[in-house]
């Protein structure tokens, strides 16, 4: 999993929007929560975390005001999944990045 979140580059993708990469992406993360949230949901949930790393990047990327400011760039990304917590699969599961594990919030 770690491998083929690499191989997306989603910090590279700065032309698109968060919606663009939540249609690109969901499927596929949504498979893995089917898949290895069967019998192996600690280690899910440490790829799901680092992929809100990688989204925590790419905010980062797109945005002049969160340029090198990370902290910043996971509290706005921790916002827009508060407003809108179903917008990528693995915040339906309660993988949000704003600390909160799986059955919170």
């Amino acid at each position: 999993m770690g491998g083929v979140i690499r191989s997306w580059h989603l910090a590279r993708r700065s032309d698109k929007s968060l919606d663009d990469l939540a249609r690109m992406f969901n499927n596929i993360v949504q498979g893995w929560i089917n898949y290895y949230g069967r019998f192996y949901k600690s280690r899910l949930l440490y790829f799901l975390r680092r992929l809100n790393r990688h989204l925590m990047r790419w905010a980062c990327r797109k945005s002049k005001r969160l340029k090198r400011r990370e902290r910043r760039a996971m509290a706005w990304l921790a916002e827009i999944a508060r407003r809108s917590p179903r917008l990528f699969a693995h915040w339906r599961l309660g993988a949000r990045p704003d600390g909160w594990a799986m059955g919170a919030g």
